[in-house]
């Protein structure tokens, strides 16, 4: 195995080549995104798709509730579910941030959960609840050197497609039997509150135009109104309602952005039906109206985060 210090040297300078604007740039495989920032971002409302977040370059925060979790060279994140919370980024043109967005494939990453827990080999899996959907732990050398081989292979067409989804399946594995991957096999557990929560967040990710009862989704999750509250709150740090607000506000942020939707047909597609009510929101939330929002972020690219 390479140096460490070798190898955080050639992940910079790959993710740098396959990375050359700011912003997300797709690689061979749709799940895996390469990340870069020129420019520091202060504090900012962002949502993340269940992924692996590797930055090899530069400096990244996370906020979620009374919680900070920092993740660099030394320190990956992993969330584990659709999650609203706050960043900021350390860059500058002569040292941009540069990174690898794996996203989480649930099917997947559930079974080698349960492979890994069948095993007998790994720590129980943890009871706290907030560390189960987000946490950032050490990048250890065994991880550092699949992300090499993993950008190797992306490099090649051939490889990318016989190679590389076998290096992330790795990568799962080097996670899930990691120093915190208990918190992540926790909430991939089959039966547990985790679990059930993950349920109603991947419902309302999938249906957030729809109309969504809180009574419901706690049915679905098979969980009394009460018990779902209170576990819905520990590992997002906020009420189903805010939650479900959060989504659609980001959601519709990146419609305007990318899409070019205004902010009334954006407010309708996210499901809003008042468009006053959208406005007041989405400033309360972004601290700017949508409009000078869509400007802001055009000027100065997106760059936190994707729904």
């Amino acid at each position: 195995m390479q140096n460490k210090d070798d190898i955080n040297q050639k992940l910079a300078s790959m993710v740098a080549n396959m990375a050359p604007q700011e912003g997300f740039t797709a690689s061979a495989l749709d799940y895996v995104h390469f990340m870069r920032s020129n420019q520091a971002f202060s504090r900012t409302p962002v949502m993340y798709e269940p992924c692996i977040c590797i930055i090899v370059q530069g400096r990244k925060r996370a906020y979620l509730g009374d919680a900070m979790f920092v993740y660099d060279a030394r320190q990956y994140l992993v969330v584990s579910a659709p999650m609203p919370f706050e960043a900021d980024t350390e860059a500058t043109p002569d040292q941009p941030l540069l990174g690898i967005h794996v996203g989480i494939q649930q099917t997947l990453a559930a079974e080698l959960a349960l492979a890994v827990e069948e095993s007998q080999l790994a720590q129980p899996a943890s009871t706290d609840a907030t560390a189960a959907f987000m946490y950032a732990t050490r990048v250890d050398d065994t991880l550092a050197d699949a992300a090499l081989r993993l950008l190797q292979a992306l490099a090649s067409p051939l490889e990318a497609k016989i190679l590389a989804p076998a290096i992330v399946r790795e990568i799962y594995f080097r996670i899930l039997m990691g120093e915190q991957g208990a918190a992540m096999r926790a909430a991939l557990s089959q039966g547990s509150h985790f679990q059930k929560i993950t349920r109603a967040l991947r419902k309302i990710h999938e249906g957030f135009s729809d109309k969504l009862d809180v009574d419901s989704l706690a049915r679905e999750s098979g969980m009394s109104l009460p018990s779902f509250h209170l576990h819905f709150k520990q590992v997002t740090s906020t009420t189903p309602i805010q939650y479900i607000k959060a989504m659609r506000l980001h959601k519709a942020r990146l419609l305007m952005i990318r899409s070019g939707m205004n902010a009334y047909t954006a407010s309708n597609t996210v499901g809003y039906e008042s468009s006053s009510q959208f406005s007041r929101e989405f400033k309360r939330l972004f601290g700017r109206s949508p409009l000078e929002e869509v400007r802001q972020m055009r000027t100065a690219l997106y760059m936190h985060g994707s729904a």
